[in-house]
């Protein structure tokens, strides 16, 4: 299930990704299959053991081409260990709100974007996000949890603020808006209450499937209760100006 819309990054043969905050790792799959060099990076030892070991099997089936390179990376998204510019497209996707430092995060992935690269981020969305913390506070108050409730407007001025250009925004997952305030209703670690199990069923079929009615639905729907919001911008050049000035900063 991808958060991030791949059509609009322009993934494909060469090009350098990195997923930040990879978790599962559904985007360094993707990247992957569409022929990138990637890079799977988090702090969480067994998600990225999960990773490596089913990047694996999908170069011995074929899944990605064979000039495709992928690979996992323990580290912190504080401190990126990559050289200014080293990436075509950063993504990040539910992971700022999760972090204190929201701000030192944004910075290293900005700092590690190639100029004209695409950094796409998502986070949950304010309203859907807001009734889940009122109903239940074990949704965001456990270790590792989320530390905030972003309006998309402020996370999208945090990052133009830093240079970026906006190029699209969209929002996605409506059918599992539903599903968590359900779950934070009747206690989140409750999973065999009978309709936290039917409604799971439903969004196991809809990602199976795919058929046109949920489809539909979440065509309609996400603009309305979509669970997260995903927000696309480019790198642009340095000014003549801004050059000028970074050049005198170096010199001293």
């Amino acid at each position: 299930m991808l958060t991030i819309d791949f059509d609009r990054l322009g993934i494909g043969p060469v090009t350098k990704v990195i997923d930040v905050g990879c978790g599962a790792g559904r985007h360094a799959f993707e990247a992957y299959r569409r022929g990138a060099d990637v890079v799977a990076f988090d702090q969480n030892e067994d998600d990225l053991r999960s990773v490596d070991s089913i990047l694996h099997a999908m170069a011995e089936n074929g899944e990605a081409p064979e000039n495709a390179a992928a690979k996992v990376v323990r580290g912190d998204a504080l401190n990126l260990p990559y050289a200014d510019e080293t990436f075509d497209c950063v993504i990040a996707s539910e992971i700022l709100e999760h972090i204190p430092e929201d701000d030192a995060a944004i910075a290293e992935l900005i700092r590690v974007l190639k100029v004209g690269g695409t950094l796409a981020v998502s986070v949950p969305r304010w309203l859907p996000e807001q009734v889940c913390w009122l109903l239940s506070e074990e949704y965001h108050s456990n270790e590792g949890g989320h530390v905030r409730i972003y309006r998309a407007s402020a996370l999208r001025d945090k990052i133009l603020g830093s240079g970026l250009e906006l190029t699209h925004t969209h929002h996605a997952h409506a059918l599992h808006s539903p599903f968590w305030w359900l779950k934070c209703a009747v206690g989140v670690a409750n999973t065999g209450h009978p309709a936290v199990t039917a409604y799971h069923k439903l969004l196991v079929w809809d990602l199976m499937q795919r058929p046109k009615i949920t489809q539909l639905a979440e065509t309609v729907l996400n603009p309305l209760v979509g669970k997260s919001v995903a927000m696309y911008f480019i790198k642009p050049r340095p000014t003549e100006s801004q050059a000028e000035q970074g050049c005198s900063v170096a010199l001293g």
